[in-house]
């Protein structure tokens, strides 16, 4: 299922894609649609103002992930992002055959998710570019501003970075509407060097097909639905707020104006990707590459790890809750500093046994409620960088807490959960 239009169809036949009738609104009405479906089949539908279609939910839950990669099971999952990682797929080029549009980025379906929105957004807008030899892929959020740019977020991390080593004003080009693996590969930091589209490759089987944009020649995915070449310039406009990951608004900011210079539409798969902010598919990109990094922290130390859940309520970001299998009781504590340094920016961790399911918060709650004594497994670590998505941490900085609520290694039948045979 190497692009977008196969992967669309292998869910219909799966009965794990919904195609809609009618047309929602710019305004709330698309997120409030794509928040009443979470968690169901994929989304196909229209936004007015605009002939492009409409995709949402596509990467929602850990079933369509693990589809579009290949994967049987979450360890084969995290085990298909650390190697590619390490050793990404090869770039196959093909000629760019999109259609040139005139340049109207309100003619594409922006929208507005929340009431205090700062403007129409596009949410899943992949930022392609390469500057000395070197290229980066990562997911931004853009706020529509006139009919020629953006108002672009960009966190001090390799985009950042290749912008300001610019001067400037940094060629780029935009990408909306792919494949999930390259939504997935665009969502994870690899060292500088690793281009996030040999990463989704490798998701791929080995190769992915890229065509260069015709203005700038900039490596884009072949099959994405739109493509717009631009220069990230010197210009810094406000931008927000917005909604993060935890669901609460991250503020307004001087960001730099995306000037788009060239716009173009697949016009064999015209698909526009929105994803709901704060939502499932955001949740799950952002939060399954820390998974498999903690998964692999942990694999460290301690004999087996059955599961590692980054939980929902916690933006699948700051709290996690991991399931090992120890054979001495400090085990747990190092499992906890292995999920610590995987995940840095983790801010509470439980580590379980395997007769408790990380997914299921009553049985995580009752691990701890029967296992767990606060004066012997409590790990507390003060001042240490967690997430400023955390908006009760001081510029990224609070502390960090560990519960272990595992049983002990030769604790008897009174810490086994009664079962109905």
């Amino acid at each position: 299922m190497r692009d977008l239009e196969v992967f669309l169809g292998e869910l219909e036949r799966r009965g794990m894609l919904e195609r809609l009738d009618g047309v929602y609104p710019r305004v709330y009405g698309a997120s409030r649609l794509i928040a009443e479906k979470e968690g169901g089949p994929a989304l196909i539908f229209r936004v007015e103002g605009t002939d492009l279609l409409c995709l949402s939910n596509l990467a929602d839950t850990r079933e369509k992930i693990r589809l579009a990669l290949g994967a049987g099971s979450d360890e084969e999952l995290y085990r298909k992002i650390i190697e590619a990682g390490k050793n990404p797929g090869t770039l196959k080029e093909k000629p760019f055959e999109h259609e040139e549009r005139e340049v109207d980025v309100g003619n594409l379906p922006a929208v507005k998710f929340y009431e205090r929105d700062g403007g129409l957004y596009v949410s899943s807008s992949i930022i392609v570019a390469c500057s000395g030899g070197v290229c980066n892929a990562s997911i931004h959020r853009m706020m529509v501003v006139g009919r020629r740019g953006f108002a672009v977020r960009v966190v001090p991390r390799h985009l950042y970075r290749l912008y300001r080593e610019s001067g400037g004003e940094l060629r780029v080009a935009v990408v909306v509407g792919v494949h999930p693996a390259v939504l997935l590969a665009s969502s994870i930091s690899p060292p500088l060097g690793i281009f996030e589209l040999g990463i989704a490759a490798r998701f791929l089987g080995g190769v992915l097909e890229v065509s260069r944009t015709p203005l700038y020649g900039i490596p884009v995915p072949r099959h994405a639905g739109v493509v717009m070449e631009g220069r990230l310039t010197g210009k810094m406009v406000d931008e927000g707020p917005f909604v993060d990951i935890m669901g609460t608004y991250d503020r307004v900011r001087k960001q730099p104006l995306l000037e788009v210079d060239a716009l173009y539409v697949n016009p064999e798969a015209p698909y526009f990707h929105l994803i709901l902010p704060g939502g499932g598919e955001h949740r799950l990109l952002m939060g399954l590459p820390k998974e498999a990094a903690i998964w692999e922290s942990v694999s460290r130390v301690v004999p087996r790890v059955h599961k590692v859940r980054l939980t929902p309520a916690s933006g699948g970001w700051l709290h996690a809750v991991v399931c090992i299998e120890k054979t001495v009781d400090s085990d747990a504590k190092n499992a906890i500093i292995a999920a610590f340094a995987g995940h840095p920016s983790l801010k509470h961790v439980v580590v379980v046994d395997p007769d408790v399911d990380p997914d299921d918060p009553r049985q995580v709650e009752w691990a701890i409620a029967t296992r767990f004594q606060a004066h012997r497994d409590l790990v507390v670590i003060g001042n240490a960088r967690i997430s400023s998505l955390d908006p009760s941490s001081d510029d990224g900085v609070g502390s960090k807490m560990g519960l272990d609520a595992t049983k002990p290694v030769a604790g008897g039948i009174e810490y086994e959960r009664a079962r109905i045979p």
